[in-house]
């Protein structure tokens, strides 16, 4: 009698994933691939696919993992996952549990500062019209660095060698490190708050990209953006270069050369004052003298020596003009009074009473319609005739079109 053994779904799933579980080679495995399908949980865990040209794999990385990652997945990076095969009963589904995500061809801390770079960019936090101007003369220095590190050292020793009544103020915090991100940006705001300095120094001695990191965090970069008081970062590398010089508003290579950027050199300050000076009296003493020679001048030109002359000169051309003027104005007043005598005669010879003057009449009806022709009166019609002296009113008896002045209508 053969027995067969008949497993529950559950049963089958536990049993796979104890088998996938004890295998040593998928406990500890790295795999290669691309991610899509990429989604982070509002819990703080990662969703995601690997996959190549042939197959896909489920992945999931935990939020205990995941808040490590320096930076942010996304669907089409090529990685490498490393974690152990595990099987999730629900579905039945075999999946990665990655605890390690690494970028495929550029390191993990390369790919973040890019990203991030790129991001705090395109909100303009690098623009250069944000920068503010350091100011000429500090009285108080703020800087946020490590007390015990050779970059405290390196500031006191220059910025007191250059002028020793600067005063420094030190914030003291962990230069890497967890903690130290959130120190720096703190220190950063704190004495912001305490409107005790007039420019901060952040920064640290050299050092490895891992243990410059703080530097390139979020939070330090957005205290820096969000200074009211201007901010040199000192970070001590020559070549490359963190977020924090990108935000800061004036980068210095070297904690050293922070100090040198911010503070005066109280020498060549003494000597550019005394040069300042020496060239002012000597522009004063120049200018005196100029004007000095411009009042002697003046005081010995002919204005005066003999102001009568120019008086004399001034009144002469005075009649001269008055003579001008009324030449100018006797030709005027002649030529008006011509064209006037010009412009009466015309008037004269157009004037209708002068033409009645010499035995004309003008005939027109009742309402001042001119009569010209024979034609344009009726027997009966009553007329007036304008003479020089007055005015006739008859009635016409007869009209005759005839020039005869025989025929012409009596009235």
């Amino acid at each position: 009698m053969i027995v067969i053994n008949i497993l529950s779904v559950s049963a089958l799933t536990r049993y796979i994933k104890s088998i996938l579980e004890s295998d040593t080679t998928l406990r500890d495995v790295m795999v290669r691939g691309e991610i899509s399908n990429f989604k982070r949980h509002y819990s703080g865990h990662c969703y995601f696919t690997l996959k190549d040209s042939d197959s896909t794999l489920k992945a999931v990385m935990f939020r205990g993992r995941a808040q490590f990652l320096k930076f942010e997945p996304h669907d089409g990076l090529k990685v490498i996952a490393g974690g152990n095969i595990s099987l999730f009963e629900r579905d039945g589904q075999y999946q990665l549990y990655v605890q390690q995500l690494i970028p495929e061809g550029m390191g993990e801390l390369s790919l973040a500062f890019a990203q991030l770079r790129d991001k705090l960019a395109a909100e303009g936090l690098f623009d250069e019209i944000r920068k503010k101007e350091l100011p000429f003369l500090p009285s108080r220095v703020g800087i946020v660095t490590s007390p015990t590190g050779a970059a405290i050292r390196d500031i006191v020793t220059v910025a007191k060698r250059r002028y020793p009544r600067v005063q420094l103020m030190l914030y003291p915090v962990q230069v890497q490190g967890p903690d130290s991100p959130e120190q720096v940006a703190r220190g950063i705001r704190l004495l912001n708050q305490s409107d005790k300095v007039d420019v901060i120094i952040v920064g640290r001695g050299g050092g490895s990209i891992e243990e410059l990191w703080s530097f390139n965090d979020e939070k330090v970069v957005r205290a820096i953006a969000a200074s009211s008081i201007p901010v040199v970062s000192a970070v001590g590398h020559q070549t490359d270069y963190t977020l924090a010089d990108f935000v800061a508003d004036r980068r210095a290579a070297t904690p050293s050369q922070a100090a040198e950027l911010v503070v005066p050199d109280v020498k060549e300050l003494t000597k550019y004052i005394i040069t300042l000076s020496n060239s002012l009296e000597t522009n004063v003493l120049n200018m005196v003298a100029s004007r000095r020679y411009r009042l002697e001048a003046c005081l010995s030109s002919r204005v005066f020596q003999q102001p009568e002359l120019i008086l004399t000169d001034k009144r002469q051309l005075l009649d001269g003009y008055i003579q001008i003027m009324q030449d100018s104005l006797r030709k005027t007043l002649l030529t008006k009074r011509h064209q006037f005598h010009l412009a009466a005669e015309k008037m004269a010879m157009l004037n209708p009473l002068a033409v009645l003057e010499r035995g004309y009449s003008i005939v027109r009806t009742y309402d001042k319609h001119l009569i010209r022709r024979t034609g344009e009166v009726v027997p009966g019609e009553r007329l007036e005739i304008v003479l020089t002296d007055g005015t006739i009113r008859v009635e016409v008896l007869e009209s005759d079109g005839s020039v005869d002045d025989a025929k012409k209508a009596d009235c």
